[in-house]
């Protein structure tokens, strides 16, 4: 949960890096958090919770999204190649599961080697 909370955090930060951790952990409660306001919404039968929680967690979805791109060297631009069906999916798919520079790059240092808090 810690994970989450920490792109929370970082609302709007689109400068830096993030960790595949960071990513992963944050879209796994992501989707957990979804499908439970799925169900209610169904059970209620409306659609306003997942709405709201959807619009809601865009922005940091796509920042995390954007310093994961920083992090394997890559532009934040890259995301809009999720735009193109299917094939856009598996690029950034295939991006966010490559492991990330192993040293400092021009986005930042490597947030592997930052001191834990």
């Amino acid at each position: 949960m810690n994970w989450y909370l920490e792109v929370l955090k970082k609302y709007v930060v689109f400068n830096g890096r993030a960790r595949r951790k960071e990513f992963w952990m944050f879209e796994l409660i992501n989707v957990i958090i979804s499908i439970v306001l799925t169900v209610v919404d169904l059970s209620l039968d409306m659609q306003l919770l997942s709405t709201i929680y959807s619009l809601a967690i865009f922005l940091p979805s796509l920042a995390v999204t954007v310093r994961r791109l920083h992090d394997t060297g890559r532009s934040g631009w890259w995301v809009l190649i999720g735009l193109v069906p299917l094939v856009g999916f598996i690029v950034l798919l295939v991006f966010a599961c490559t492991e990330g520079d192993q040293h400092e790059n021009e986005h930042g240092p490597n947030p592997k080697l930052a001191p834990a808090y």
